[in-house]
């Protein structure tokens, strides 16, 4: 059967996919979730299999310290098409053994495959003494991810000025990757961006006094990933409990009513911006 339009003729069958394709379900892409953590013990397989069904089938797991790595690599090993790992030193694990965990990294990188090198920082919230070693472990580790032509993945707690500083000496073409948890003001966001790095969008937007939903819709979309950090920063309603890589759902609908579009609208660009960083 064919149907004649402007002088051409269309196979019915051609309609039918590409009705298919624009009712087909949404994907989306968690960007930062520390599946491995001990609070989803007792039901991380259901958890995971939550999001997926959800439509979450992408989940990018930063590092913390050399402990956690067992934890993350048993996960990719029992997930491989949907658990995709990261490596780096925490800012908050910074401590007196830094060069030790900063050796424990790079001998990773040249064991094996990661995606980003992260995540990294700094963090003032905790530990103001240690600012000093943190920046050192910071740019070494931007040096590393250059080294290997991968995107960094940033933390940022009370330290815009002092990750500027840092990524102002590192700034070159080679400097990409995501402001994880982006929680600043517009022109902190812009700054940002200027350093090569997409937003990390995260339950924040969410919340009442997040203040980033006042200003995130003057950002392009093309700037903007999604992520959870499960299991910290749940989103509205679920703000104060325990955050799951499916409630990404909601930080993509929230930026749907923010910007005005289809909320798989959001996920596509979204989701294309993460293969965009990440490379996958």
């Amino acid at each position: 059967m064919f149907i004649k339009h402007g002088g051409f003729f269309m196979c019915s069958f051609q309609i039918l996919i590409n009705f298919a394709i624009q009712i087909s379900p949404m994907i989306l892409t968690d960007t930062h979730t520390h599946l491995y953590s001990s609070q989803f013990a007792d039901d991380r397989n259901e958890m995971i299999q939550n999001a997926i069904d959800k439509g979450v089938t992408r989940f990018f797991i930063p590092a913390i310290d050399s402990s956690y790595a067992e934890r993350m690599f048993d996960l990719e090993e029992q997930y491989p098409d949907n658990v995709f790992l990261m490596m780096g030193l925490h800012p908050c694990y910074v401590k007196e053994n830094y060069e030790e965990e900063l050796l424990f990294v790079e001998h990773q990188f040249s064991k094996r495959k990661f995606f980003a090198v992260g995540e990294i920082g700094i963090d003032l919230y905790w530990d103001k003494t240690t600012l000093e070693i943190q920046k050192i472990a910071f740019q070494r580790q931007i040096q590393l991810a250059k080294k290997y032509k991968l995107p960094i993945n940033i933390h940022c707690r009370d330290a815009f000025d002092e990750i500027f500083e840092v990524l102002e000496m590192e700034k070159s073409d080679d400097l990409f990757g995501i402001f994880h948890c982006f929680s600043g003001d517009l022109e902190q966001a812009k700054k940002a961006i200027s350093y090569g790095m997409k937003l990390g969008i995260g339950g924040v937007v969410t919340f009442k006094n997040g203040k980033i939903d006042q200003f995130i819709n003057q950002i392009d979309l093309k700037h903007i990933v999604l992520e959870t950090d499960a299991p910290y920063l749940a989103p509205a309603p679920h703000r104060g409990k325990r955050n799951e890589s499916r409630y990404v759902t909601l930080v993509a609908q929230k930026l749907s009513e923010l910007y005005g579009l289809p909320v798989e609208e959001i996920a596509r660009i979204t989701t294309q911006n993460s293969k965009e960083v990440f490379g996958i």
